[in-house]
């Protein structure tokens, strides 16, 4: 099923679908600040195996990122982060940034597995806040990429549609998507690392090493 939402003002109601979706253990393609991303439930476990299988990778070795709303429930999932590192992530979002935090031990096993640190996000887009607002809880979230050699992610919702429709339960059309990733940086340490730069520059916050 392919749904258009308007991606400045979300109808509750196609939101709430979006959310049925997931609460049903559903799988999504949706839009964020950056491209557009395959996501399921936390509370799902299967879905989770799902969305590793679409991603042909094993998910207690799968990098997935947690999509937050907002940093309310940062603490149930990470271990305490140093007041600098903190002030950065809430100066930061929402935006194209993905921080590597260490994780504590409420992180779902599978998401979990023998990994010590998670990815999260709050991107800057409104279908993708009222989604997780509307859920509750975080999303599990990997990017959708394409199998061109020079574009890296796939940004036209339609062509994504046709390509994964038998694998997914729901992908939420919101305009063309970015190819261009969120930046990563590396928090886990206590200093600002930047592992992969992307959309997001972080120099416009912190003076990086």
């Amino acid at each position: 099923m392919l749904i258009k939402i308007h991606p400045d003002n979300p109808s509750p109601r196609q939101i709430k679908r979006v959310v049925e979706t997931l609460e049903n253990g559903g799988i999504i393609i949706y839009p964020t600040d950056s491209v557009y991303a395959l996501g399921c439930s936390l509370l799902h476990p299967k879905s989770i195996e799902k969305l590793a299988r679409i991603k042909q990778i094993n998910p207690e070795k799968a990098m997935f990122s947690f999509i937050f709303s907002n940093l309310t429930h940062l603490s149930n999932y990470t271990k305490p982060i140093d007041n600098t590192i903190f002030k950065l992530i809430k100066k930061t979002t929402p935006g194209p940034f993905t921080f590597i935090l260490e994780a504590n031990n409420r992180m779902p096993k599978i998401v979990k597995g023998r990994k010590k640190t998670v990815g999260i996000r709050i991107p800057d887009n409104n279908i993708a806040l009222a989604i997780v607002e509307e859920l509750g809880h975080p999303l599990i979230t990997s990017s959708v990429h394409d199998e061109d050699d020079i574009i890296e992610y796939m940004t036209d919702p339609e062509m994504m549609y046709e390509k994964y429709q038998y694998d997914i339960d729901l992908l939420v059309d919101g305009g063309y998507g970015d190819n261009r990733a969120s930046t990563v940086i590396d928090c886990t340490d206590g200093r600002i690392t930047l592992l992969r730069q992307g959309k997001g520059n972080i120099d416009d916050y912190v003076y990086t090493e």
